[in-house]
C-alpha cells in the first residue's frame, strides 16, 4: 500500500524533466568531471548578484543587534519593501500602484499558488499558451483547478489566438501569460496581446463576470534587440502581475517574489486581503525577511545583462553550426530549438550520450523541441559545439 496519495504518486511518475536532467547531470559530473559536462538543463543564474546586494548584506549585519530585526512581520511583507516595490512597478507597468496593491511572496511560485488558492472554485480552468513553465499544471491542480494549454505557432511561438478564443469558456477563471516565455524566449507583441484582450473582454460580457489576466514576468528585465515587454496592467483592467527577483538580482534561493493587483479592479482590496490570507494559511506566512531587505536595497538595479547578450550569440552560433533549426529568443536565457527528426526525447538522449544536458519539450507541453538554458559560462557554450554536432549527426 502506497504511503502517498494517488495524485502525488502519479506526479512522481511524471516528475519534472528539468529536475531529472539536473540529477542525471550530477551523476555525469561525478563520473567525467564537471568541466567535461555541458549542462544546459536548469535556469539557475550563474552570475553574481549586483554589488548593491553585497552592500545591503553589510548593512543587514549591523541591523542584527536590533530587537526583532529578523522577526515576524505583516503577512503581505515589510511595509518599506512594499512601498519601494510599488514605486518600482509604477514606473515599469506605466500605472500608479500603491504599497497596498502589492504583496511580497515566496517567489513567483508562491505568488501564483496564493493567488489560485484565493480565487479558484473546484473545476476552474487556467488557459495558458504552450510551451509553458512545467509547474503551472501542478499549481492549478493544487486547488482543484485545471490547466488548459493552447499550443502556440510552431518555431515562432506566436499566440494562436483563434485556438485561445475556442479554449476560453464558462469555466475559465484565469488566462495566464508568461512573457518573456520560459522555455521559448518569446516576447508577446502589443498587437497580439490587444487581440487577446479583445477575446477576454468579449468572453467577460458573455459570462457576466471578469476573467483574470495573469502575467508571469520574472524575465521582463532581460530582452534583446530593443524588444520591450508591453504592460498588460495598462491595457486590461483585471490584470494581475506575478514575478520575482530570482533572475534579475541572481538570488533565486532567497525566494522573493510578488503579486501586484491592478488598482483598476473594483474592490481590489478584497482580492488583496484574500491573497494575503492564503499566503499565510498555505504555510508561507511571509517571504524571507533577509530577501525582502536585499530586494528593497537593490530594486533599481539588475545583474549585467550584456553577459547574456554575448551568450545568446554564442549559443545561436553553436546551434547554427550543428544545423539545428531555431528562432532567436526575444528575452530570457533559453533557446527552444526544434529537435532533429522531431523526437525531443530521442534527441535529449543523444545529447546525453555526448555529456550535453537539455530538457525535452514534452515537459513544457510542446513535444518536438528541446530547451537549452544559456545561463552558463561562455566557455561551456563554446566547448559544447562539437558534442552537440555529434548528437545531431547520430540522429
Amino acid at each position: 500500500m502506497s504511503l502517498l496519495s494517488k495524485q502525488v504518486a502519479h506526479y512522481l511518475e511524471r516528475a519534472s524533466w528539468i529536475r531529472k536532467m539536473f540529477e542525471s547531470g550530477n551523476e555525469l559530473k561525478q563520473k567525467y568531471g564537471a568541466e567535461n559536462v555541458f549542462d544546459f538543463s536548469l535556469g539557475n543564474p550563474d552570475l553574481p548578484p549586483p554589488a548593491e546586494i553585497k552592500s545591503a548584506m553589510k548593512d543587514l549585519a549591523g541591523r542584527l543587534e536590533q530587537p526583532m530585526s529578523l522577526g515576524y512581520m505583516p503577512n503581505a511583507g515589510l511595509p518599506s519593501a512594499r512601498k519601494a516595490l510599488a514605486e518600482y512597478l509604477s514606473r515599469e507597468q506605466k500605472i500608479r500602484l500603491e504599497a497596498s496593491d502589492v504583496i511580497i511572496t515566496c517567489g513567483a511560485a508562491g505568488g501564483l499558488n496564493a493567488l489560485f488558492r484565493a480565487v479558484f472554485e473546484a473545476g476552474d480552468e487556467v488557459v495558458c499558451p504552450a510551451p509553458y513553465f512545467v509547474e503551472y499544471g501542478f499549481y492549478a491542480e493544487n486547488f482543484q483547478g485545471r490547466l488548459v494549454p493552447v499550443k502556440s505557432r510552431p518555431l515562432t511561438f506566436e499566440l494562436d489566438l483563434d485556438a485561445i478564443e475556442e479554449a476560453v469558456n464558462s469555466k475559465t477563471r484565469v488566462v495566464l501569460i508568461n512573457s518573456p516565455n520560459n522555455p521559448s524566449g518569446r516576447v508577446y507583441s502589443a498587437d497580439e496581446l490587444k487581440v487577446l484582450i479583445d477575446i477576454i473582454e468579449k468572453k467577460n460580457q458573455e459570462l457576466g463576470r471578469p476573467i483574470f489576466l495573469v502575467v508571469d514576468e520574472p524575465y521582463r528585465f532581460l530582452t534583446y534587440d530593443e524588444i520591450s515587454v508591453p504592460s498588460l496592467m495598462a491595457m486590461y483592467d483585471h490584470t494581475i502581475v506575478v514575478s520575482s527577483f530570482s533572475k534579475s538580482l541572481s538570488m533565486a534561493g532567497e525566494r522573493v517574489g510578488y503579486v501586484a493587483v491592478s488598482p483598476k479592479i473594483p474592490d481590489n482590496q478584497e482580492l488583496l486581503n484574500g491573497i494575503t490570507l492564503t499566503n499565510r494559511i498555505l504555510g508561507f506566512v511571509n517571504a524571507p525577511v533577509i530577501g525582502q531587505i536585499l530586494m528593497e536595497k537593490a530594486i533599481n538595479v539588475t545583474v549585467d545583462t550584456n553577459i547574456y547578450v554575448q551568450r545568446r550569440e554564442a549559443m545561436a552560433d553553436v546551434l547554427d553550426q550543428a544545423g539545428i533549426e531555431f528562432s532567436m529568443p526575444g528575452g530570457g536565457f533559453y533557446f527552444f530549438p526544434r529537435a532533429p527528426g522531431g523526437d525531443d526525447q530521442a534527441f535529449t538522449r543523444s545529447l546525453f550520450e555526448e555529456n550535453v544536458l537539455a530538457v525535452p519539450g514534452t515537459g513544457f507541453g510542446y513535444p518536438g523541441y528541446v530547451r537549452l538554458a544559456f545561463c552558463v559560462s561562455r566557455d561551456t557554450i563554446d566547448r559544447s559545439g562539437p558534442a552537440i554536432k555529434r548528437a545531431v549527426q547520430r540522429m
